[in-house]
């Protein structure tokens, strides 16, 4: 296996000494790939047996309908799992993709593996760090559910700015998405999403500039 960097902060490695990492890697027989931008790294259909962390470059889940409408589920930086929920089931197929955003790479660990090489260094606490990013999964997409079961576009777009401003802890930030990318997080079309920013901004709000936002409520 080429010598992988592991990105600092990310969330299956915390407390772990960088310098167990490799063995680590080693004794669980990791694998690393390149994606090339807009490659598929997971199709939907796809059965899971490894975890996938995102070491470089974005990504971003997306499910497609039986209209063939494809609206985006996740979105995914360095260090993100890919699969984590998929892999600990075993069974289930995957309902979405995973497409790069650019040109990425992921590392992959065999789920099964991760869970039985206890001879390996810092294993418990690779364990803790997996618990904690499966419940970290869980919460990710219960916040996207919070914006989707909203009544109104305008409900939609404050709940998920709202999400946004908690996560930076402030009350001007930048989100990750341009237009037609919020419009399909938001499940929503995406002249009907501008029209309602314009009037969202008319009523004193918010106010923005492409994907920086500020709350005025």
């Amino acid at each position: 296996m080429k010598k992988t960097l592991i990105p600092e902060g990310t969330p299956l490695f915390e407390n772990i000494a960088r310098n167990q990492i490799p063995e680590i890697l080693e004794s669980l027989s990791a694998v690393q790939k390149d994606y090339h931008k807009n490659e598929g790294i997971l199709l939907q259909g796809d059965s899971v047996s490894d975890l996938g962390i995102l070491l470089s470059g974005s990504a971003h889940s997306l499910k497609t309908d039986i209209t063939g409408k494809q609206v985006i589920v996740t979105l995914l930086k360095p260090g993100s799992y890919i699969g984590v929920l998929l892999a600990a089931s075993q069974e289930r197929k995957s309902p979405v993709t995973v497409q790069a955003d650019e040109a990425s790479s992921v590392l992959y660990l065999p789920y099964r593996k991760l869970l039985t090489q206890s001879s390996c260094p810092g294993h418990d606490r690779l364990l803790y760090n997996l618990l904690r990013g499966i419940a970290e999964m869980a919460l990710v997409l219960h916040d996207r559910n919070d914006c989707l079961i909203k009544p109104t576009i305008r409900d939609k777009v404050l709940t998920y700015l709202f999400q946004e401003a908690e996560k930076t802890g402030s009350r001007s930030f930048s989100i990750p998405l341009n237009r037609a990318a919020m419009a399909e997080y938001l499940n929503v079309d995406r002249s009907a999403l501008s029209r309602e920013l314009s009037r969202m901004k008319q009523d004193g709000l918010i106010d923005f500039s492409r994907s920086h936002f500020r709350l005025l409520t």
